[in-house]
């Protein structure tokens, strides 16, 4: 039977709850268990599929076609397990599923309520598919004292009745202030949120306190003795060099050694953090830099390109050399000249073009593209990137000059089209164009073939691959011959050759655009080939410049 870890945060949100839940993962799996992490939502969306990412950052998709929260990538990047379906649930879907069972009869005439029916359905969701898992990590989202996250509370609450003491252990992750003024940490916020948490029937185990300046020992007994833990299982957690030293520094403070003693376990043995040290080492010594340009729609929030930023940096640890990105506003671009544009794309080493959806500074990507193909400067695009590569590829050497995809609007020369059909693994799978927005695009792992004598095949080491994808419009293979006349050559197609993967140019150090996400699959101690690849070519052009 798994045993349960359930993750809570305290005094404000932002606190990390999600890179400690997968750092503590990845140190359980150090010392040999199988683990997996959970994210408990408690907005009323059903997925955050239809979220602006300003509001929420990126959405992270997994090989089963779920669109989650972000921090199911860090579970992934930190453990290397591949994250699915039923490892994110929101307020929405779990409300959603009981009305619809209601609507079923399948309470028999009872009154629905929030206990047991929602608490239930909670449960439900977090003992699922938990079979041959020695921990079952659940990170509750919010901030301990919304009302949004109470059932949650409750649920938690209630499954350490069914499951037994013995077989749960709860987190609460909460801040300690330092006021600068007075030069102290402050560790009455920690006390009141505990306080608010055990009102709701839940005593936490352990308390891992974020503070900026090392906590004391005379505070961490403070914390102890007003929360009702022990001082060991008090772990101070400071602001760390890089998100990959977390794994080792919350080691070093015994969080784990805390978590193993919280469930009786005396005779683990210790973890192999030899993978972790490796990271650390080339992070911090690397033999080079190179600059990377985003040029992105959703720059101003960083966490919109969460998995992107992160697969660059693990580019950089496969070519041991530190990557600066430079997030460029693409909509500022449509507004500067030619000479203007140059001034700030001629300090990259490369230059990628990530996904978005909407008009809203395509031209400024367009224009990227041009920069990136006249100056070979090695460029990648990403999904609506590869779309603009095709897009400027047909205006500027395919001589298809009103060129445009029917995202934007009606045009006469549609590269790119809404895709309203498609082979997946269950069968031809349709859309319409008046359908919802919310999981109606092309979701999940789908496999690709690629040209044998390809760039791509050379990287990938493989004839096929399997990617994932989140998009509603494809290129349209109706163009494929004008644009291979004008030097963009698709390499990678879907397996019955309809549905464009892959376009490069054999004529440039390294051009190429995906219509899939890459960086999605991307993990520290095994960078994508892809993003390892455009980082060497990156670092080549340094030398160059």
């Amino acid at each position: 039977m798994a045993r349960f870890i359930f993750i809570t945060g305290g005094v404000v949100s932002s606190l990390g709850k999600g890179l400690m839940a997968a750092s503590l993962g990845a140190l359980l799996q150090a010392r040999g268990y199988r683990v997996r992490i959970r994210k408990f939502d408690p907005y009323l969306n059903v997925d955050p599929g239809t979220m602006s990412p300003y509001q929420h950052g990126e959405v992270y998709v997994t090989d089963d076609g779920a669109e989650t929260d972000l921090d199911l990538g860090h579970y992934e990047r930190f453990t290397g397990v591949s994250a699915r379906q039923s490892d994110n649930v929101t307020s929405g879907r779990i409300y959603q599923t009981i009305i619809q069972r209601e609507r079923r009869g399948d309470y028999l005439g009872a009154t629905v309520q929030v206990i047991p029916h929602v608490t239930d359905a909670i449960k439900e969701f977090a003992q699922a598919e938990t079979e041959d898992l020695d921990f079952v990590l659940c990170e509750i989202g919010g901030t301990v004292g919304d009302i949004e996250s109470l059932p949650f509370i409750e649920a938690i609450r209630q499954l350490r009745n069914d499951i037994g003491r013995e077989n749960t252990v709860f987190v609460h992750v909460t801040l300690v202030p330092y006021i600068a003024a007075a030069g102290e940490l402050k560790t009455k916020p920690t006390q009141h949120s505990v306080r608010e948490l055990t009102s709701l029937g839940i005593q936490p185990d352990i308390l891992l306190c974020r503070c900026e300046k090392p906590l004391p020992d005379s505070d961490r007994a403070k914390i102890a003795l007003f929360c009702n833990v022990r001082k060991e299982a008090v772990i101070p957690a400071l602001d760390a060099k890089s998100i990959y030293a977390v794994p080792t520094q919350y080691h070093a403070e015994g969080l784990d050694n805390e978590v193993l003693r919280a469930f009786g376990i005396h005779d683990s043995p210790e973890p192999d953090l030899s993978r972790w040290t490796d990271i650390m080492e080339r992070h911090e010594h690397p033999e080079g830099e190179v600059t990377i340009g985003v040029v992105g729609k959703y720059v101003g929030l960083q966490d919109a390109y969460k998995s992107l930023h992160e697969a660059l940096v693990h580019g950089g640890l496969a070519n041991r050399v530190k990557v600066h990105v430079k997030w460029l506003d693409a909509e500022l671009f449509e507004k500067l000249p030619d000479d203007e544009l140059a001034a700030l794309l001629e300090p990259m080493h490369g230059i990628l073009v990530p996904g978005g959806f909407g008009e809203r500074g395509s031209e400024g990507k367009i224009s990227s593209v041009r920069f990136a193909r006249e100056r070979d400067v090695p460029f990648f695009g990403i999904c609506l990137g590869m779309q603009m590569a095709c897009i400027e590829a047909a205006r500027n050497t395919s001589g298809i000059m009103s060129a445009s995809t029917t995202e934007f609007g009606a045009t006469n020369e549609p590269i790119v089209g809404l895709i309203t059909e498609w082979m997946g693994e269950t069968g031809l799978q349709k859309r319409s164009a008046e359908g919802d927005l919310g999981g109606t695009m092309r979701l999940g792992a789908f496999p690709a073939k690629l040209s044998g004598n390809s760039r791509v095949r050379g990287i990938y080491g493989s004839d096929t691959i399997s990617e994932r994808h989140r998009h509603r419009y494809e290129v349209n293979t109706a163009y494929h011959d004008r644009l291979e006349q004008g030097g963009l050559v698709f390499s990678g197609m879907s397996p019955d050759g309809v549905l464009p993967e892959i376009v490069e140019r054999p004529d440039h150090s390294w051009f190429v655009g995906v219509q899939y996400h890459p960086e999605l699959k991307s993990k520290p101690f095994d960078p994508h080939p892809l993003f390892a690849s455009f980082i060497e070519a990156a670092v080549a052009q340094s030398r160059l410049v």
